[in-house]
């Protein structure tokens, strides 16, 4: 692929998870299609998952998580990240990259760091609500802050200079499956997803099952679920669907997710902002229960974004119980098309399903950008 604007390709950092990875590659898809090229660079834990990923090269650093853990883990963790940091300098200088693209979580830190060491310019995407921690480390450094959401929690007024909502970009089965209209009730089945994020969520499998043996046997019949649930709870989840008669369909992992949002009528989740901007970009209502432990309470905050316009009922994990489970969807299936109709048309009123191509502009003129400046001071 050719080298952009004259000087290197657009390096994108991201590792960890799903949350981070998914939009890295959505954005790479985008860059590549305008003729842009690109590489990754990722922590080494996660070379395990980026065998797909659409880079030109893919590069391994150190990276550690400094919060939580013993006493000694954070010395250490912190240590890691400098040896990071200086592995990603020196790919850096090999390299050359027009621009660095940071999808936050610790993984990023070496590479970011690297980029504004070398006078590199660098834009950061913040995928949640409220700002994460290695994200708020660098933003000072960052040239540009690309965000997920419309607002952007525990941002001082200079972070908040520097945003532009982008919107979180999905990948090429999330578009395809905004593509399929809001099933209808024609033979009056309700199917239900139950998801728990990429690592499944055990509160799913203790509250959902025991919530719809709950229902009387008209409501179970006109039942469809599809439920993820980790391989521990995969044979007590199918057993308790079989025992209470109802149609499931339950698995550690789904490869077609986005896909099965598109054929639901309602789905039951965590509130990560990768399964909050899916859902708004297909448009489908959802019962969000956020993740409680997360120290900067991200879920709560995106999820407010779907409850807010009407799209998403949420619900503290503390008040996710089988009994109130029960209750609302006994309310839903009382007149489920009255019910979940508008809330599936609110979903997709703030969904963004243009966000890599919005991503992209942004990086191509801080990029852009960039090279002016280097080039003023060269002449």
């Amino acid at each position: 692929m050719p080298r952009t604007m004259g000087r290197g390709p657009v390096l994108l950092a991201a590792g960890g998870t799903g949350g981070h990875l998914f939009p890295a590659e959505a954005l790479a898809r985008v860059l590549q299609a305008r003729g842009v090229s690109v590489e990754l660079m990722t922590d080494t834990r996660a070379l395990a998952y980026v065998g797909s990923f659409p880079a030109d090269a893919v590069h391994a650093v150190r990276a550690a998580t400094p919060t939580g853990g013993s006493t000694l883990s954070k010395p250490l963790a912190i240590l890691t990240l400098g040896r990071g940091a200086l592995q990603a300098r020196g790919i850096l200088g090999r390299v050359e990259p027009c621009v660095v693209v940071g999808f936050g979580g610790y993984p990023t830190v070496p590479p970011m760091l690297a980029a504004a060491s070398r006078r590199i310019p660098v834009v950061l995407h913040e995928q949640n609500a409220v700002m994460g921690r290695a994200n708020s480390f660098l933003a000072r450094r960052a040239d540009a802050i690309a965000t997920g959401f419309a607002t952007l929690g525990k941002a001082s007024a200079a972070v908040t200079a520097k945003a532009t909502h982008t919107g979180n970009p999905v990948r090429a089965t999330v578009l395809a499956a905004a593509m399929a209209p809001y099933p209808d009730f024609s033979n009056g089945k309700l199917r239900l997803l139950v998801t728990g994020g990429s690592q499944g969520a055990r509160v799913m499998s203790d509250v959902v099952p025991l919530a719809l043996a709950r229902l009387d046997a008209e409501a179970k019949g006109r039942l469809v679920v599809v439920q993820q649930a980790r391989g521990e709870d995969e044979a007590r989840v199918r057993a308790a669907y079989g025992d209470a008669r109802i149609e499931a369909e339950v698995a550690p992992f789904f490869t077609d997710l986005p896909a099965r949002i598109g054929a639901a009528h309602l789905v039951v989740a965590r509130a990560g902002a990768s399964t909050v901007s899916e859902l708004a970009v297909i448009g489908r209502p959802s019962i969000l229960v956020p993740f409680p432990h997360a120290l900067d309470q991200d879920q709560a905050a995106n999820a407010l974004m779907l409850q807010g316009v009407g799209a998403a009922s949420v619900v503290p994990q503390t008040g996710f119980t089988p009994a109130w489970l029960a209750g609302e969807l006994g309310r839903v299936l009382a007149d489920p098309a009255a019910i979940l109709r508008p809330q599936a048309e609110a979903a997709r009123s703030v969904g963004l399903p243009d966000a890599a191509e919005r991503l992209a502009d942004l990086v191509l003129n801080v990029a852009g950008r960039g090279r002016a400046a280097n080039e003023s001071t060269t002449s």
